[in-house]
């Protein structure tokens, strides 16, 4: 059968490790063959980041503005050992963190489930989607090690150089500092972001940030959500029968582990990146999650919500066999190839995306699968499969399903 047409690049970021050796066999394997596949790629491995100044990862999201969707390998966030370890000149930012600034707006991420792999959490019966801000905080911030006593200062100047200024801490000692920041804009496009979501799911909406504590920044965020629902969503929820509230954190912590899931929990930057692993493990595996980023300009951004799976990358360079689990690798490409015909008016491509996602899941629902997976599944008959023997099954089941 003829390849499908493509009609504009996809912006591919290329990653590290384990991942990155996943993302070419994915390409070989179930992309490459049925598309083809046009793409604006950049390379994000630590080395070429290192060697770019880091440059290469600006260039990258910058071509996500120009081409409208991206799709993103797992990349190595170094610290001090990595530092050594790749010989780089600086520890450099979370690329992540730098294509989210860029691009502003709300990552999405949602669990990929499957029969037989079961949630730990007994009462989860629906999928619980996490909308995490995806800009600013710690991931913006600026970091001081401070050597002995003295004064850290809070010090706003504005446009015509005008101090406001506000002791953070006085020290005695040595300590740490850090400055973080969120701007109204980001954060009014946070919120409509997720009560659009929640409207287009039709799923109840939370927000959780820590208010009682943090009485000017969490407070900000919990007053402008309000007042945004309070203006232009009300009505459209009570339509919709879906509703929207706000609670703590730590209370939302334990409102979702006792809940039977079905809705979205909206939180600021690193309380999403934290309680979105722990959603992803807590269903079965951090592999089997969803993430799009998307801009309120109109730009997508999938990637794979897991780590570049170090362990199992230097297994692989000593040869030896490994079963990487690449479910959320397949659905960052599908995610993306989806939202390009979409976009585009490929039919094909979207129809295709699909086939794809359903060709994944058919394959564990028959018992093969990689042994993160094995060792969950409630399955009787299970076939555990290494890496590559893995994409070979569902390729096996795409095929079908082409037909």
């Amino acid at each position: 059968m003829a390849k499908i047409a493509m009609k504009t690049p996809l912006v591919e970021m290329d990653g590290d490790e384990m991942t990155r050796v996943i993302w070419g066999w994915l390409k070989e394997i179930l992309i490459e063959p049925y598309v083809e596949l046009k793409t604006e790629y950049y390379d994000l491995g630590l080395k070429n980041r290192d060697e770019t100044d880091d440059k290469v990862t600006v260039e990258a999201a910058l071509a996500t503005k120009k081409y409208g969707v991206a799709v993103k390998c797992a990349t190595i966030t170094p610290n001090a050992d990595r530092v050594k370890e790749y010989n780089l000149k600086k520890m450099w930012k979370s690329p992540n963190g730098t294509i989210r600034a860029i691009l502003d707006g709300t990552v999405f991420r949602a669990p990929i489930l499957v029969k037989g792999i079961d949630p730990f959490v007994r009462t989860w019966k629906k999928p619980i989607v996490i909308a995490r801000h995806a800009y600013g905080d710690i991931y913006k911030s600026s970091e001081m090690l401070v050597d002995g006593p003295g004064k850290a200062e809070l010090v706003f100047t504005d446009a015509e150089g005008n101090e406001k200024r506000q002791t953070v801490h006085e020290f005695q000692g040595p300590g740490i500092l850090m400055g973080m920041h969120n701007t109204e804009a980001s954060i009014r496009s946070f919120a409509h972001a997720c009560f659009n979501y929640a409207l287009d799911q039709k799923m109840d909406l939370w927000f959780a940030a820590k208010d009682t504590i943090s009485k000017k920044y969490d407070h900000r965020f919990k007053d402008i959500f309000q007042e945004i629902f309070d203006s232009d969503y009300r009505k459209k929820f009570e339509d919709a029968d879906i509703s929207y509230f706000y609670t703590l954190i730590d209370d939302a912590v334990a409102r979702v582990v006792r809940s039977e899931g079905g809705f979205i929990w909206a939180c600021k930057n690193y309380d999403g990146d934290v309680m979105s692993d722990m959603v992803a493990t807590a269903f079965g595996s951090l592999a089997m999650m969803t993430s799009v980023l998307v801009s309120p300009d109109g730009f997508y951004e999938y990637e794979a919500a897991h780590g570049t799976v170090q362990r199992h990358y230097y297994k692989h360079l000593k040869g030896e066999e490994t079963s990487t689990n690449s479910v959320a690798t397949l659905f960052a490409w599908t995610g993306a190839l989806r939202k390009r015909g979409e976009l585009d008016g490929c039919t094909e491509l979207f129809n295709f995306a699909d086939k794809l996602e359903e060709a994944a899941k058919n394959t564990i629902e028959e018992g093969v699968m990689t042994g993160d997976l094995a060792v969950l599944s409630s399955l009787p008959d299970i076939r555990k499969v290494n890496t590559r023997d893995f994409l070979l099954e569902i390729k096996k089941r795409l095929d079908k399903l082409l037909v």
